[in-house]
């Protein structure tokens, strides 16, 4: 019963620590695009109109990010620039596309989400060299 409980923990084990290296499914900028799109539709109620114009929008991002990736800039910091300006330039076409309502609560989204994001960067312990 012992060698069991022990085959059944081990085994228990492996799979969690598998699933725990898996990480995330890399998606295709197609896919990143649609997701966007559809928790932007859910959030916001954007008609079909709107959810294509929106699809199309984070579909350029999708692909300028993956560019801009691909590209293996070296500096962290000109990468980060870089990736902060593509954001910026989405929530600009996100925005005129929105009606005044929705650019309320986009807006107020938007700042609930950095909130949470600052908190998460807040509660993470340095990594070695002192990195961030």
């Amino acid at each position: 019963m012992k060698k069991l409980l022990l085959i059944c923990g081990l085994l228990f084990s492996v799979i969690t620590f598998a699933q725990a290296q898996g990480g995330r499914q890399k998606m295709t900028p197609e896919e990143r695009a649609q997701k966007s799109a559809d928790g932007l539709t859910k959030r916001l109620g954007l008609n079909d109109d709107q959810k294509n114009k929106a699809t199309a929008i984070f579909l350029d991002q999708a692909n300028a990010m993956d560019k801009a990736r691909a590209a293996g800039n070296a500096d962290k910091e000109a990468r980060r620039a870089e990736m902060m300006k593509l954001s910026e330039d989405t929530d600009t076409k996100i925005a005129a596309i929105l009606t005044v309502d929705q650019k309320k609560t986009y807006e107020t989204w938007k700042a609930e989400r950095k909130e949470r994001m600052k908190g998460n960067r807040m509660g993470q312990e340095p990594k070695a060299g002192g990195e961030q």
